[in-house]
């Protein structure tokens, strides 16, 4: 009986060997840890790229406009035939105002959501409601822009009369309700990853089921609340279509939410369009803008990363 059992164990290892010596196996082995590698810069090399871009067209571009008056200059007219002024600071006033109101509409409701699913809703309502949620982050940018401009619009001229056509609260409020599903879900993974011994032992205390919510569950999944916060942020500044077609083209210098406004992606899309020709300064103010567009949406990345490391909770 221990003969045949050698015998069986010699004639597997016989087998791995005479496998692992066929030629095929061999070219497999090596060629496929080079494809992996080839897969995986793929995208380092297109991000640099990106960069390289941005960066040589915006250095034309400073070659032409003084850096000082391109990152302070509080007028936005490049397309004026006398005397054409390149401030980029309407355009991110613009940016922001539409990121501050979306970010108004879409953190309490987003929370709400968040909390309601991770700490009140059943398992049934959970799995119907989520997946539901989650479809607005499906909806193509184009149409919640139709929606701002058709419906959500004129609803608000019905209650503020002074709102135009353009404005920065319609859009607003659209963009807001594009970046809720991201919130509502990470804050709501974020929370659901807290132990329930924790819930429990709270609750053993005497403390009530908001209380908890608010005073254990919340605070225990606070990086990963702001860091989804904060990836909101990114989104809804690096949105386009939206304020393209509901916000307007008239880059201005104040806090006024009710008239027609240009963000900085909106101008990007107004000179990608054909409003310029190729090698004037005009073309290289959009790559300028890009460039500074790119800034803001990577310090939004690099802090929601800091958050995320610096506040996790481990359990």
């Amino acid at each position: 009986m221990a003969s045949q059992g050698l015998g069986k164990e010699q004639s597997i290892q016989q087998l791995i060997a005479k496998s692992r010596n066929k030629k095929g196996k061999k070219f497999t082995e090596k060629l496929m840890p080079i494809l992996l590698v080839i897969a995986a810069l793929i995208s380092v090399v297109t991000t640099l790229g990106i960069i390289f871009t941005l960066i040589f067209e915006t250095f034309e571009f400073f070659q032409r406009v003084s850096i000082v008056d391109f990152l302070f200059g509080t007028e936005w007219f490049p397309f004026s035939s006398g005397n054409p002024a390149f401030g980029v600071l309407p355009l991110i006033l613009g940016t922001l105002k539409v990121t501050v109101i979306a970010i108004c509409v879409a953190v309490p409701l987003g929370l709400a959501a968040a909390i309601y699913l991770s700490e009140y809703a059943s398992d049934k309502a959970r799995r119907i409601i989520k997946p539901i949620l989650e479809v607005l982050a499906g909806v193509p940018t184009i149409v919640y822009g139709f929606f701002a401009l058709t419906f959500v619009t004129p609803l608000l001229q019905t209650l503020i009369p002074s709102l135009k056509l353009f404005n920065a609260l319609s859009p607003g409020i659209v963009v807001g309700i594009m970046i809720l599903p991201s919130i509502a879900s990470l804050s709501e993974d974020a929370m659901s990853s807290v132990p329930n011994s924790i819930r429990e032992g709270a609750l053993g205390l005497g403390a009530t089921k908001f209380e908890v919510t608010l005073k254990v569950v919340l605070p225990a999944a606070l990086s990963g609340i702001v860091a989804s916060i904060v990836l909101a942020i990114s989104r809804a500044i690096g949105e386009t279509m939206i304020v393209s077609l509901a916000g307007g083209a008239t880059p201005t210098f104040d806090f006024n939410v009710t008239g027609s406004i240009q963000t900085m992606t909106a101008y990007i899309v107004q000179v990608s369009s054909g409003d310029a020709g190729y090698g004037t300064t005009i073309y290289y103010s959009m790559y300028s803008v890009g460039f500074t567009l790119f800034i803001f949406t990577l310090i939004m990345n690099l802090v929601a990363h800091y958050i995320s490391k610096r506040f996790r909770e481990e359990y």
